[in-house]
């Protein structure tokens, strides 16, 4: 399995998929390993028609929910916090510790 360069709470933009979603930024919320997947704030977004259920003595309430699908993780680049364009990530090892660098930059991602 490859290691994933994008990690909860980074800012990311999609950069193809569905119209209405290309271009937008948000921050990754969840991300999904297996799959190779990402869950983005604001993208993606579908609507859910949910029931009132009661369950163990809690009432969850109707309505119409928006909720965030899942991308491939293939279809979203990270925004480098220092130069705010969208980049490959490259890794750089210094003794025991693996940093994400910017390709454009050359800064460093997790600073």
């Amino acid at each position: 399995m490859i290691k994933n360069k994008i990690h909860k709470g980074d800012t990311v933009e999609v950069i193809t998929g569905r119209s209405e979603d290309k271009g937008k930024r948000g921050e990754v919320i969840k991300v999904n390993p297996e799959e190779n997947t990402v869950i983005v704030q604001g993208v993606n977004i579908h609507t859910k028609h949910q029931k009132q259920v009661q369950s163990q003595g809690r009432t969850v309430n109707p309505g119409i929910l928006k909720l965030e699908g899942p991308i491939s993780i293939s279809n979203v680049m990270l925004v480098c916090p220092k130069c705010n364009k969208p980049t490959r990530v490259g890794l750089r090892r210094e003794a025991d510790v693996v940093q994400r660098v910017c390709k454009k930059c050359d800064s460093l991602v997790d600073a």
